[in-house]
């Protein structure tokens, strides 16, 4: 067993507060000298793609009806009280005002800070999204088996 402590982060959901604590959880592990991966599936891939709006992804018509009504990181809907798609701007307004990260300022940290940022080939592959199609952070596009291997001995949550 590793004396360095990790965790893993499995993002499966595209709601924006779901990805904002992700984030969020991720950078402050990776500050307090943790090993972090974070692991995008389905939904969560959203936060990946670097078309930041709705966008007609994918290879078939139901990918691309998947992933244009999806979106992308500008269309992550709040998973309650979205009231239209205005709610995530508001939060994000709040979280200025309060001299709280932003999702953007999140993600930078999490670069900065070394985080492992992984792309679920099985996701991909059913959503019709390509490595192309994500933004240069993620560093490999693994399947579940590389993802736990890699997990070995840390903390996994799901979000």
């Amino acid at each position: 067993m590793s004396d360095h402590k990790k965790i893993s982060i499995v993002c499966f959901s595209g709601d924006f507060d779901k990805i904002v604590a992700a984030y969020t959880i991720a950078t402050g592990a990776a500050a307090t000298n943790r090993e972090v991966t974070m692991f995008f599936t389905f939904w969560g891939l959203n936060a990946l793609k670097k078309q930041q709006g709705h966008s007609w992804l994918g290879k078939d018509f139901l990918s691309r009806m998947f992933n244009f009504l999806m979106g992308g990181r500008k269309s992550l809907p709040l998973s309650r009280l979205n009231f239209a798609g205005i709610s995530p701007m508001l939060m994000t307004g709040m979280m200025k005002k309060n001299n709280v990260a932003t999702l953007p300022e999140l993600i930078e940290a999490a670069d900065a800070l070394g985080i492992r940022i992984y792309a679920c080939e099985m996701a991909m592959q059913i959503l019709g999204v390509t490595k192309d199609d994500l933004v240069d952070s993620v560093q490999e596009v693994v399947g579940v088996a590389t993802f736990l291997n890699e997990s070995e001995d840390a903390h996994i949550i799901f979000i």
